[in-house]
């Protein structure tokens, strides 16, 4: 797999290329901020990249967005200290697939990297929080309990942690999950925090 990192702190950069190109088949370039970026995803795409939020030049909303208008297919993680609801919107709307936090342990961003890549939408439990407080309206369509779900399913939650949270079985939550399906015309749980994100 082909990384790209982007971040202007250098020990960051050099920190993450190593421990990422511990895994079998992994490779990482750096860039210092979202212009070296995309210059570089122009001329060398890469499959996934780690993107920080605040750098100078071009920062990493900015750059993601961008990047997304030129090569759609490149998966985005934004990987930051910033748990502001107003950061991961924007991020989102920019089109990253990801929102983690720089505080994830290592084997944390790689089970991440290895879902996005496969086609996942990923939050850091630590944004969950954060992320769940956006102003984002409720849908007229569905129930109470479903935008409930809804809303947790787009926090990155699992059955298993949404069943905990409000006190349901995992039977019921696959339940309604399933009902969102339907009721939304969408194929899976990405398309679903796809749309809660981008339509609401």
């Amino acid at each position: 797999m082909k990384l790209l990192i982007v971040d202007d702190d250098g020990l960051i950069r050099d920190s993450l290329k190593i421990m990422l190109e511990l895994e079998e088949g992994w490779t990482a370039q750096t860039a210092p901020d979202g212009n070296a970026a995309y210059e570089l995803c122009v001329t060398n795409p890469p499959d996934v990249i780690l993107m920080d939020i605040r750098m100078p030049n071009s920062d990493g909303v900015a750059a993601t967005k961008k990047i997304k208008t030129t090569l759609p297919e490149v998966k985005i993680v934004m990987l930051t200290t910033f748990t502001e609801d107003a950061y991961i919107q924007s991020a989102i709307e920019a089109g990253a697939e990801g929102y983690l936090l720089k505080s994830t342990p290592a084997d944390g961003i790689v089970e991440r990297i290895r879902a996005v890549r496969k086609g996942a939408y990923v939050f850091d439990k630590g944004v969950s929080i954060s992320a769940k407080k956006a102003s984002k309206p409720s849908f007229d369509n569905l129930t109470g309990r479903e935008n409930e779900v809804l809303s947790l399913v787009a926090s990155g939650l699992s059955n298993n942690e949404i069943a905990a949270k409000l006190f349901l079985s995992q039977g019921t939550v696959r339940n309604i999950v399933s009902a969102l399906l339907v009721k939304l015309g969408l194929r899976d749980r990405t398309q679903l925090a796809v749309y809660y994100w981008r339509e609401g």
